[in-house]
């Protein structure tokens, strides 16, 4: 059996070589990988009669290495693309590594390297395992190479991902795939996707998660390429990821408000304008834990972030420290502003009185009313809308769309959410879309019976959140921030800690299941399509939306 295993070395021997406890690891890995392709030909020998008694020493297989899979170093440093041999089939578990991830894990020059080799092929920013099935995909193309099948995370199968498969099945044909499956190895569990591809000849029965099916798409879904979502210009510059900090920017609420309190700075100005509360993706499904952020915006210089003297001289003693030997120039040289201060989301919410935020990985996928000074994390995505029409159609339809599009992460295989893929894909109901101001559409009939049962969710939650008998709500210390709710004593409080999201939508008690069913039969109707219509019927009809507007998109265009 001529066959190549890349998933045996997890590691470049660039990175192994930094230790010779990695480089017997490395070496081990191929031994092992060896030994389990013999037992294996073996077994199926002995199954189909093909051996009687085989002989107990195994045939040499030369063409399982221990080396680099994806890049081949060279004698003056720099790297070239690594060459795969003649084999007949790939497979194989290469190594999980996230992009963010990357450069910590591998190195700068490596992965510089490796994105720009690839560039004509992968987008920048698609994950190390996603280099193995391209290599595998062109293999299979130029005939060097019958079959591959690759364990990536499950995550191969969307997001910044989703251009890996395209590749694939441009070269290849998917005929055997399971999309989401536990895995777990040295006490980490993970969620895998197991992708099998032959040539576009093969005729091969496909299957999908262990079933018969007439098409396996780029997204491992039983769809094909036409059938895919795909971004709606109506969405655009509508959905953020927040803020990423970079740096302990953080500050305890006590001492948020000592500055908030302090008198103006010698610019004539209040610390309100650069000290805000904070939060993240575990902050809008849990409690609020009182975490602020100094925050000198996107663009403030350095002499004029000192002027804030209080803040500027927190940053400069415990952020700027941690940011001057950081990679990106802009981390060392604008080391008083956050990594990534997301400008295009600051401008969207310049004149909105509040705006809709979700977690970018969560077990449910809600969204809330965030007041506009809150500082957002990157675990956190924003919606630049007001208007309750909008909120309403985002926590009927529109969850469900973000379920089925999403990838997964996590242990707890919680959904990620993310502006392109599961925001600017969905089509809102005809004239209720983002890209029309709600004003215009405030007398419709169906935005406002959206918008009325979009209230009463939202108050019903928020009592649930915060009974008025435990909570007492009292003004910040600084105008222009939202109230603070606070529990009347200890017991209050103890009561309170329970009382999240997440815990609410693991009950959900009848009256939310209500309220809910109230929303989904509003959006419905402005849908224009049978109040009690079933999930997956809506989704289907969404999918035919998006690509109606797709195609009428592209005519314009």
């Amino acid at each position: 059996m001529n066959a190549r295993n890349w998933g045996s070395s997890r590691w470049p021997p660039a990175l192994a070589r930094k230790s010779s406890t990695a480089s017997r690891s490395t070496w081990l890995a191929a031994e092992i990988a060896r030994t389990t392709i013999w037992i294996g030909d073996i077994q199926w020998g002995l199954k189909h009669a093909l051996y009687a008694r085989p002989e107990p020493v195994p045939r040499k297989l030369d063409q399982i290495e221990c080396r680099d899979a994806v890049l081949t170093p060279r004698p003056d440093g720099s790297f070239g693309e690594a060459h795969w041999p003649r084999v007949d089939f790939i497979i194989g578990n290469p190594p999980f590594l996230g992009d963010r991830r990357m450069i910590a894990g591998l190195g700068e020059d490596y992965v510089t390297s490796l994105r720009e080799i690839y560039a004509d092929r992968l987008p920048g920013r698609s994950d190390l395992v996603c280099y193995w099935f391209v290599k595998a995909a062109e293999c299979i193309q130029g005939a060097t190479s019958v079959r591959a099948g690759l364990v990536a995370t499950n995550s191969i199968s969307g997001g910044n991902n989703l251009p890996t498969l395209r590749f694939v099945t441009t070269r290849a044909t998917i005929f055997e795939a399971w999309n989401d499956e536990p895995w777990i190895i040295e006490g980490a569990a993970v969620r895998v996707a197991l992708v099998c591809f032959t040539n576009h000849d093969s005729n091969e029965t496909l299957r999908l998660n262990g079933s018969t099916v007439e098409t396996i798409g780029v997204d491992l879904t039983e769809a094909n390429e036409a059938g895919i979502a795909r971004a709606l210009a109506e969405n655009r510059n509508v959905s953020f990821i927040g803020t990423q900090k970079n740096g302990p920017f953080d500050v305890p609420g006590d001492l948020a408000r000592s500055w908030l309190k302090m008198p103006v700075n010698p610019n004539g100005k209040s610390n309100t304008e650069v000290v805000r509360p904070w939060t993240n993706g575990s902050g809008i499904v849990r409690r609020n834990e009182d975490r602020w952020v100094i925050d000198f915006g996107a663009e403030m210089s350095e002499t004029e972030a000192s002027l804030f003297e209080a803040p500027f001289g927190h940053v400069a003693k415990f952020v700027k420290p941690t940011r001057l030997q950081l990679r990106r120039q802009w981390h060392r040289t604008k080391w008083w502003l956050h990594g990534d201060p997301r400008p295009a989301l600051r401008r969207s919410l310049q004149h909105l009185a509040r705006y809709v935020a979700t977690p970018r990985v969560s077990k449910h996928r809600v969204f809330v009313w965030a007041h506009p000074i809150i500082c957002l994390d990157s675990a956190a995505v924003a919606i630049a809308r007001d208007d309750d029409t909008t909120f309403g159609i985002l926590h009927s339809r529109h969850e469900a769309w973000s379920l089925r599009l999403g990838t997964w992460l996590g242990v707890g295989n919680d959904p990620r959410y993310t502006p392109t893929t599961t925001f600017e894909t969905f089509p809102f109901p005809e004239s209720l879309s983002p890209n029309i101001p709600a004003p215009a559409y405030a007398a419709d009939p169906r935005a406002i019976r959206i918008a009325t049962a979009a209230k009463k969710l939202d108050g019903l939650r928020r009592i649930w959140l915060n009974p008025p008998d435990l909570v007492r709500i009292e003004p910040e210390v600084a105008p222009g921030y939202p109230d603070r709710t606070l529990p009347k004593d200890a017991d209050a409080a103890k009561k309170l800690k329970v009382r999240t999201l997440t815990n609410l939508y693991n009950q959900r008690p009848q009256w939310l299941a209500d309220v809910h069913e109230a929303l989904d039969r509003a959006v419905a109707a402005a849908y224009g399509w049978p109040e009690d219509i079933s999930t997956d019927e809506a989704l289907e009809k969404l999918l035919a939306l998006n690509l109606a507007r797709r195609t009428r998109q592209e005519k314009r265009s």
